[in-house]
């Protein structure tokens, strides 16, 4: 076994070179091997990066939007020539399969792309003479420091839903990484010094909770965008609002996917299984509960279980279609729930206990598992699992299956697979989710459009990215003035330019 690699802060545009009083494992899920020893940031060394963040900040948040925009751009190339390494290293802590991580890294990608667009998304309002020689016009912003804490799963997409915008908008950033699988985030925020920014504009300090809780009480961090778990999404936004900030904490989901019995069930079939197994089920999108109106269950669970019975799963650098689980403990509490289902009277339908794994090594594996009967009360329903189960519930109406969604207390992302478009129109209007697919089983929405759900997926008032990012990272201002004389700037000939 080799010598697990040092993995630290990056301060001010370089490698930490501190000496860490705790450290934390990384580990290669596909194999179970220590592939890393990370290094955990103290309370004061947290202080110290605000505080360098702080500074940085100020000149950062003076450059023009054409400076600004021109490092999104650099940012944007050097992201793009290098996505094939950053999908690498996400397989190799996470275990999500390469093309899998390489979707992920692109979908990031987007958000760069739209944050490029910042002169135009920073653009105010004006209005002349809205009294007698008095003009009147609005102007966005930046916050000063902010705080982004991202969660294993996308360790590379859900930093890019909140940096490049905080960036563009003249913000200074603090990341918190997942201690799970922080190399692809630490590669990312790499580019940003490569791509011309200022050093300390973008920091990445490492940490557990001591990490999470400076940042959350630290009186120079002015906002905290979050993804994670329902409980902790909670806690973030009660700590980080009781201390002044602004905050925006994306939870937990248990999202439905409605099957109408005149829908395309092949069509159906297929979204299931993509959306239930894809990244081994560890997406807060992931279709959990698929919710089939009779008489159509027997014939769409047929289709499902003979497409899972084709599905491989192992080593995510194999080309097999599904990856291990990010760690050891979780695995084992995500299996503890077979158990539970069968126990609390679901039908066990496909056991992924009892697959053969492609891979080398004792990794973290569970392959696709199927229920049926599954009904609200059991822990299969109620919780969110998060990893590749996938549970059916029966219901004889759309009504019945409306009420069900709409009861749940998450409120994420659904689905709805159907050929009747007024049955559709009406699902998307009284369905009480924030994201909502017509066929399409993961909704996630582009990056011009705002990520986030309702109820307990959300604490906070604001989505991710899209303009609703552009809201959350600046303030709003608006000015009055007159001015009595004409002012002379002189004689120059030349073309205008930004500068």
């Amino acid at each position: 076994m080799s010598t697990p690699t040092r993995i630290t802060h990056l301060i001010d545009g370089r490698p930490w070179t501190g000496t860490a009083e705790r450290t934390s494992p990384v580990y290669n899920p596909a194999t179970g091997e220590q592939t890393g020893a990370l290094d955990l940031a103290s309370a004061a060394l947290v202080g110290d990066v605000v505080k360098s963040a702080a500074a940085a900040w100020e000149g950062w948040a003076d450059a023009s939007l054409a400076k600004r925009s021109g490092v999104l751009f650099a940012f944007r190339e050097l992201l793009n020539e290098r996505k094939e390494e950053i999908a690498a290293l996400i397989t190799a802590e996470h275990g999500k399969v390469l093309s899998d991580a390489l979707g992920e890294v692109t979908r990031g990608l987007e958000v760069a792309e739209f944050a490029c667009g910042i002169p135009h998304l920073l653009r105010g309002g004006f209005s002349e003479n809205a009294s007698t020689n008095v003009d009147v016009y609005s102007i966005r912003q930046p916050l000063g420091v902010v705080a982004v804490i991202s969660p294993f799963n996308f360790p590379a997409m859900v930093p890019m839903w909140f940096i490049p915008i905080a960036i563009a908008c003249g913000n200074a950033v603090v990341l918190k990484p997942s201690e799970k699988d922080p190399s692809a985030a630490l590669a990312v925020a790499a580019l940003w010094k490569e791509a011309g920014l200022p050093d300390g504009v973008m920091q990445v300090v490492n940490g557990d909770k001591e990490a999470v809780d400076a940042l959350l009480t630290h009186p120079d961090v002015k906002s905290v965008s979050f993804v994670g778990s329902t409980p902790i999404a909670k806690y973030v936004y009660e700590t980080g609002t009781a201390h002044g900030k602004r905050v925006q904490a994306l939870g937990g989901a248990k999202n439905h996917m409605l099957v109408l019995p005149d829908a395309d069930l092949d069509l159906a079939a297929d979204a299931a299984v993509n959306a239930g197994f894809g990244s081994a089920g560890e997406r807060c999108m992931a279709i959990s509960a698929l919710v089939a109106v009779e008489p159509i269950a027997d014939e769409l669970i047929s289709k499902i279980k003979d497409r899972m019975g084709k599905l491989v799963t192992g080593d995510g650098t194999r080309g097999c279609d599904m990856g291990p689980l990010v760690t050891s403990q979780h695995r084992d509490k995500v299996t503890s729930y077979l158990d539970a289902g069968v126990a609390e009277g679901a039908t066990l339908v496909v056991d992924g206990r009892e697959a053969e794994f492609e891979s080398d090594g004792e990794g973290y594996f569970l392959a696709p598992t199927l229920f049926d009967n599954v009904k609200p009360g059991m822990s299969l329903y109620d919780d969110e699992i998060f990893g590749p189960v996938l549970s059916v519930v029966r219901v004889h109406s759309y009504d019945e299956g409306l009420e069900l969604i709409n009861s749940n207390p998450y409120g994420n992302g659904t689905a709805i697979f159907t050929n009747d478009g007024g049955a559709a129109r009406k699902f998307q209007r009284h369905v009480q989710v924030g994201m909502v697919g017509v066929n399409v089983p993961i909704p996630v929405p582009v990056s011009y459009y705002s990520f986030g759900g309702w109820k307990n997926s959300l604490f906070g008032d604001t989505h991710a990215h899209g303009m609703e990012g552009v809201h959350f990272f600046t303030r709003g201002k608006v000015v009055t003035s007159r001015w009595l004389d004409p002012s002379h700037g002189g004689l120059n000939l030349g073309f205008p330019q930004n500068d």
